[in-house]
């Protein structure tokens, strides 16, 4: 069963293995070795990790006592961060942590979301009724990684 609760500071390690197990491993089929290497340089949280978390609203999915999705809103409607691990895509844990920021993103009164995508995001956000509005590339250690700017009005 999947339960979503509010990100806590106990959750900074392992919100960041996900992080780090979908970028190296979920995004396979659409980035290569060196983009995912430089998304991900490193499987520890770098400095700022549980600050980044804690700043904005984030939500948590657990699967029996782990971890398996969390995503982040920004005040004004900016989905910053939106993984799920691997082992726990296409279960419904994604568009569970979706409605719980669409929940709240509607509770505050926003009009408008917007993220940058991955390849793999995108597919997911698409399915919501987003937009694409740019492919961009983004800079990461040198080495450019393609997303895109994505919106949906509310």
């Amino acid at each position: 069963m999947i339960s979503v609760r509010p990100y806590h500071a106990a959750d900074c390690h392992p919100t960041f293995a996900v992080f780090f197990d979908a970028v190296r491993n979920g995004t396979a089929a659409y980035y290569t070795a060196e983009e995912r290497a430089a998304w991900a340089s490193t499987d520890v949280p770098p400095a700022g990790w549980h600050a980044r978390l804690a700043d904005h609203i984030t939500y948590v999915a657990t699967v029996g006592s782990g971890i398996a999705g969390f995503m982040t809103m920004g005040r004004d409607g900016h989905i910053d961060l939106a993984y799920v691990a691997p082992a726990h895509t296409r279960s419904g844990v994604g568009d569970a942590l979706y409605a719980a920021l669409l929940t709240k993103a509607r509770a505050l009164g926003l009009a408008l979301l917007d993220t940058e995508a991955s390849h793999l995001a995108k597919r997911f956000f698409l399915r919501h009724g987003w937009q694409i509005e740019a492919r961009q590339s983004v800079i990461r250690h040198g080495v450019a990684i393609t997303n895109f700017r994505m919106f949906k009005p509310l």
